[in-house]
């Protein structure tokens, strides 16, 4: 990994590469440059937060930006804590008003000039904190929060800014946390434990599905948000936590001394029916492909040739970590592509190929999308499909093809921005468009209806089209909309495409015929 020594301002900044950033903490209490007092304003370190925002966007963001526009929008940002305020660019100045009043103005730096951008922001920060009383009294994590809004709110709807509490929450849900391993809701005021994670504390110390928490570390609980409960529960890894719960059927409570571990949230639930293996995969963190080798390595050992395809059901799975979703493709791919990613930045220019070792043994597979399958779900969809490894049956998915990296802040807040796009094994991109299913379900609720057989019988339209999806190219938005709309993009939550997915692996030749429609490699896009 390589680390970089950057000047911001006076002080040397060590930077680390954002990719996996998050793995350096986990669990972590908020830095103390999150200053909450809003009496007082850290300029030195809102000015590092602002310089080291600012240079990292300039330099990883997809299209090319300048930290002049950066800063503009950003300091027009205030506006959404105080609509009085303005910020305009005047000849060579910035200036600041208040109910179209000028209250301050500073000079402009050069465009490119991060640092002196940085440091005007706080200016104008400092001096709208003087003329308006609503943003004298918010701390500063607020004003970074209302000026990293406004510098991203002019790039894309995926690039956003989250606040030390918020990134913290981003950062257990993609690597994993200090817990206990439980999830609970409140029910009519009843914190009620839910489910219990395999392999956890909770689950070697005996707690159970039902129980309800009364009291964590002492303190009760009764009142509390789940966000609260989460926080009072989570904590660094090795330390301990107490836990008082009611248990039906028992008149005293019961106490759990319990040592946190870190837990990495389930995203896939497995089942065999008939020899088929489902696998329904709810997101894609650190463990999601780890756990789909295993559901696959343990199917094959107990039902040998008795195991007879999979279901790999992505149906709502909004996306996630992009080498999980390169990693559970491999799973099931002996040579090719997974997917390439193209952006600006050195880093962002990525080529992903499989490593050889189909767990499934070339057993069928059908992928199930639906409209708000997205992301890293897209990326494996559209490689088993392009590789003409899998049947992929719904409708046509959410079309969110670009990467996003995660830069971490000297405030302990984070930007998630976005760097690359994603081009399929065939070469198309995914961004606005998505993953065409071979068996579209969109608007049938009907059992009468037979999408398969009507597929069949119309092979040569069906192929030209997915020929068409494949070269049509990323600047031409007409015909990509014209082509999202032969199968609109739907939540789809019945058992109907499970359905369909049993037949066709019950059914090798129709299977074959399917596959074969699906299966179009030959367009190619540098």
């Amino acid at each position: 990994m390589k680390i970089g020594i950057v000047m911001v301002g006076s002080r040397f900044l060590v930077r680390v590469p954002v990719i996996g950033l998050a793995l350096l903490a986990t669990a972590c209490a908020p830095s103390h440059l999150s200053v909450r007092d809003a009496s007082r304003f850290p300029s030195e370190a809102a000015s590092e937060t602002f310089a080291v925002g600012y240079e990292s966007i300039i330099e990883k963001y997809i299209e090319s930006v300048s930290a002049g526009e950066l800063a503009l929008e950003g300091m027009r940002g205030l506006a959404s804590i105080d609509p009085a305020l303005g910020v305009q660019r005047s000849a060579a100045d910035i200036v600041l008003t208040n109910s179209e009043e000028e209250v301050a103005r500073f000079p402009a730096p050069d465009r490119h000039d991060v640092d002196g951008w940085a440091d005007v922001t706080v200016k104008t920060a400092l001096a709208g904190r003087k003329a308006s009383p609503e943003l004298a009294k918010i701390s500063v994590e607020k004003i970074y929060e209302a000026v990293f809004d406004g510098a991203l709110s002019r790039l894309d709807v995926y690039s956003r800014y989250a606040g030390a509490d918020q990134a913290r929450r981003n950062r257990a849900r993609r690597e994993g946390f200090g817990g206990i391993g439980i999830r609970f809701r409140i029910d009519e005021d009843l914190i009620r434990v839910t489910e219990i994670m395999e392999e956890t504390p909770a689950a070697r110390v005996g707690i159970e599905p039902g129980d309800r928490i009364t009291h964590v570390d002492g303190f009760p609980v009764h009142g509390l948000t789940v966000e609260d409960i989460a926080d009072r529960l989570r904590g660094p890894v090795h330390t301990e936590v107490e836990i008082a719960v009611r248990r039906s059927g028992r008149a005293d409570p019961l106490t759990f001394e319990i040592e946190r571990a870190h837990v990495i949230p389930n995203t896939v639930t497995s089942q065999v029916e008939d020899g088929v293996l489902f696998l329904e995969v709810s997101r894609f963190n650190q463990a999601t492909a780890k756990k789909i080798s295993r559901a696959l390595k343990e199917t094959r050992l107990e039902f040998g040739d008795g195991f007879r395809g999979v279901v790999l059901d992505m149906r709502g799975n909004p996306g996630g970590l992009l080498k999980q979703a390169v990693r559970v493709a491999d799973l099931f791919l002996a040579q090719g592509e997974i997917v390439r990613t193209r952006g600006r930045h050195a880093d962002s220019l990525q080529h992903y190929e499989a490593r050889g070792g189909d767990l499934a043994g070339g057993r069928p597979v059908i992928v199930l999308i639906d409209g708000k399958s997205a992301s890293a779900a897209e990326i494996t969809g559209a490689a088993l499909q392009d590789r003409g490894r899998a049947i992929v049956i719904g409708t046509t998915s959410y079309g969110k093809g670009t990467v996003q990296t995660v830069i971490r802040l000297p405030n302990e807040g984070e930007i998630t921005l976005t760097w690359s796009r994603f081009v399929t094994p065939s070469g198309y991109f995914l961004h606005q468009l998505g993953v065409r299913p071979t068996i579209c379900t969109s608007g049938i609720d009907e059992p009468g209806i037979d999408p398969i057989a009507d597929l069949l019988s119309h092979r040569p339209e069906a192929s030209a089209l997915m020929t068409e999806w494949r070269v049509t190219g990323l600047n031409d938005r007409n015909s990509r909309r014209e082509l999202r709309a032969s199968c609109p993009a739907q939540r789809r939550e019945s058992d109907y495409e499970p359905k369909l997915a049993r037949r066709l692996i019950d059914d090798k030749r129709i299977f074959a015929r399917v596959l074969g429609i699906g299966d179009v490699t030959a367009a190619t896009r540098p």
